[in-house]
């Protein structure tokens, strides 16, 4: 195996600084995706001989992970990200899957992929980008994504919201206490403010190669405990640690943090989140 490619340009430092501290954490406490999903993205590959996925904003592999399992024929995977501790932790979770089946690490923005150089890499049969297209360049990434994919590729966006917008009585009193240790303002990396996209993504795929667009809903239940929170929050862009003045001023939050989580269970009983995994599958007119 060859270790992730030099960086593509377009890769800036606040970019790698944005999950700089949260690579470590992710495999072990950010939630996968849900059966029925990954059974409907196995779904796009059906019937296809050594399909290619290429997975954009692929943070610690979760979707190229649940496809290698799911897809036994899946031939070949191209995972793309801005951040190369990322892009390490990657490795370690697919390497023990692929059997010999091929992985390629890019290190650059989604928007600026191009297979590898001098070889006649298959097109990718399914793009998918998993809770990362509000970062990217999206009219970009889908442009790329025209010019790369199969003429009968599916385009998957998918994501689910975090503990910061899921409406819970405990989730706000935990959004109240972020908010006291790191500004009002929700955070997105050490130098910056949270921007919601102007435009939802189904405009965007509507403005796009990519517009016959079709919604899928999956509910799902997840019982949290306050010591998986803590490591939940350790992925996120709003409560990480980098976010901190040092390493002080962190633990001061996580035990603050832990003290509330743990007074909120013992009141009301488990800390439930009743969330919704969305997947939007698009594909070119008439593909």
């Amino acid at each position: 195996m060859n270790p992730p490619e030099p960086p593509a340009p377009g890769v800036r430092p606040e970019q790698e600084a944005l999950f700089s501290t949260t690579a470590e954490y992710y495999a072990r406490f950010r939630p996968g995706l849900p059966g029925p999903a990954v059974h409907l993205l196995a779904g796009t590959l059906a019937g296809r001989t050594a399909p290619v996925l290429l997975d954009l904003g692929t943070g610690t592999g979760q979707v190229p992970q649940a496809l290698l399992i799911a897809v036994p024929h899946l031939a070949h995977v191209e995972a793309v990200d801005v951040n190369r501790a990322m892009l390490v932790q990657t490795r370690s979770v697919l390497d023990p899957l692929l059997g010999d089946r091929t992985l390629r690490l890019v290190h650059g923005p989604a928007h600026g992929y191009t297979s590898a150089p001098g070889t006649d890499s298959p097109a990718p049969d399914l793009v998918t980008c998993c809770r990362s297209f509000h970062w990217m360049d999206r009219p970009g990434v889908l442009a790329m994504a025209d010019r790369v994919a199969a003429p009968d590729a599916t385009v998957a966006i998918m994501g689910d919201g975090s503990l910061w917008t899921y409406p819970a009585p405990w989730t706000r009193q935990l959004r109240e206490l972020i908010r006291n240790h790191l500004g009002t303002a929700r955070r997105a990396g050490p130098a910056d403010a949270y921007t919601a996209p102007v435009r939802t993504y189904e405009e965007d795929l509507a403005a796009s190669p990519w517009s016959d667009v079709a919604e899928h809903r999956f509910p799902v239940t997840r019982t949290w405990t306050p010591p998986g929170i803590l490591g939940y929050l350790r992925t996120t862009s709003f409560a990480n640690a980098g976010l901190f003045p040092d390493t002080a001023r962190h633990d001061v939050f996580e035990r603050d943090a832990l003290t509330l989580l743990t007074a909120r269970a013992e009141e009301d009983g488990p800390l439930v989140e009743q969330a919704e995994f969305r997947v939007l599958l698009a594909r070119r007119p008439g593909a």
